[in-house]
């Protein structure tokens, strides 16, 4: 995928979309209770009202060239991973990006991506990065991510464990599921999370880079994970 603000100049209007209404592009269909609940680690499972749906999980080993000079994986480069994944995940599905362009015009670029580092990776370490489809709209997708430390990596401080429980927490309808029973296990797998976000994806013509509806193939390809 390319990066939408590298391809087009900064747009603060509405975008005239071929085919598409521009007010539709704010439109997704509502997602499932569990939309918006994160991937967990080990086991994978996201945790939402509605119960328990997999996460894609992808492995990622960090090199030399992930770091920085203060020898942590340096920032942007968890959008890298997390493109990985993504990437991956589609392909899981049957969705391969070169084939889609070539058969139909028409490929995704990343519109939005919003991130939060909650600790840092650093050389040799052994993460896991998941995605799973968090929302679907007619012209865009938003994808959840996690980039987790393997659980025999687990990282020491307790305080991480509290500080990703509260982001938990800050979910819309969470607070009842994670009381009682579920507390203590969400809490176990918060302390591998690294970094955590949100990607939203727009299809787009590959020759004028305007946004189009999806193809119907890959949102039927997309429904059994929503």
């Amino acid at each position: 995928m390319i990066g939408w603000r590298e391809s087009l100049p900064e747009q603060k209007t509405s975008l005239s979309i071929g085919g598409v209404d521009p007010s539709e592009q704010g439109q997704r269909e509502a997602p499932g209770q569990a939309a918006n609940a994160p991937a967990l680690p080990a086991g994978s499972a996201v945790l939402g009202q509605a119960g328990v749906r997999p996460a894609f999980k992808w492995p990622v080993r960090v090199y030399w060239e992930d770091t920085d000079a203060g020898g942590i994986v340096f920032y942007a480069n968890y959008l890298k991973f997390f493109e990985r994944s993504r990437t991956e995940w589609l392909r899981s599905l049957g969705i391969e990006q070169q084939k889609l362009k070539n058969d139909t015009g028409g490929m995704f670029v990343v519109l939005e991506t919003s991130l939060r580092y909650l600790r840092p990776a650093r050389l040799d370490d052994e993460l896991t990065v998941t995605a799973f489809l968090k929302e679907k709209g007619r012209a865009s997708l938003i994808i959840g991510q996690q980039a987790l430390l393997k659980p025999e990596q687990k990282i020491k401080p307790e305080a991480a464990v509290e500080t990703m429980h509260q982001s938990l927490l800050d979910l819309p309808g969470a607070e009842g599921q994670l009381s009682g029973g579920l507390q203590a296990p969400v809490k176990l797998a918060a302390a591998s999370v690294i970094c955590e976000g949100s990607i939203r994806i727009g299809w787009v013509s590959s020759d004028t880079l305007q946004l189009r509806r999806i193809p119907a193939t890959i949102l039927d390809a997309l429904q059994a994970t929503f």
